[in-house]
């Protein structure tokens, strides 16, 4: 399966964030920028790690922020936020974390699929620091292309 779109407003280079929360909530924002979502996903993923915790925190430096399909997710997609200074999550061996990829999925199956897709992404060790080092949305939807396609 591919990737959701990825389009370059959900793209967000050097965020300056406080905490993961803001960090979660500039994911999101990214993701109401380009249609995908409403307000009410981004506190939903963030409703999510106050109930389950930093699983999220999927590899080190790398949060992937989501939350089940909902009324508010309008169309699929991708939101990629890089951080000026990482945040912790409270991971207990992933954090700091420096790079959100924000994930929304209007059905199930989708949605197991393109967390999938996304794993086989970050599969590739240089995709985080490469991700976490971009200048540019552009280099940031790139590393995505090349990893889809390879």
């Amino acid at each position: 399966m591919s990737l959701p779109p990825l389009p370059l407003e959900a793209i967000t280079i050097g965020a300056q964030v406080g905490d993961w929360r803001a960090a979660v909530t500039a994911a999101g924002a990214a993701l109401e920028l380009s249609g995908a979502t409403t307000a009410g996903y981004t506190a939903r993923m963030i409703r999510v790690i106050d109930e389950f915790g930093a699983y999220i925190v999927i590899a080190p430096g790398l949060a992937l922020a989501h939350a089940r399909p909902g009324a508010d997710v309008l169309a699929d997609g991708l939101s990629v936020v890089t951080l000026a200074e990482p945040v912790n999550f409270g991971h207990p061996n992933n954090d700091p974390v420096s790079v959100i990829v924000g994930l929304a999925v209007s059905n199930s199956e989708d949605h197991l699929r393109s967390v999938a897709a996304l794993a086989n992404v970050f599969n590739d060790a240089r995709v985080i620091p490469a991700l976490a080092a971009a200048t540019d949305a552009e280099f940031v939807r790139s590393v995505f292309r090349q990893t889809e396609s390879s």
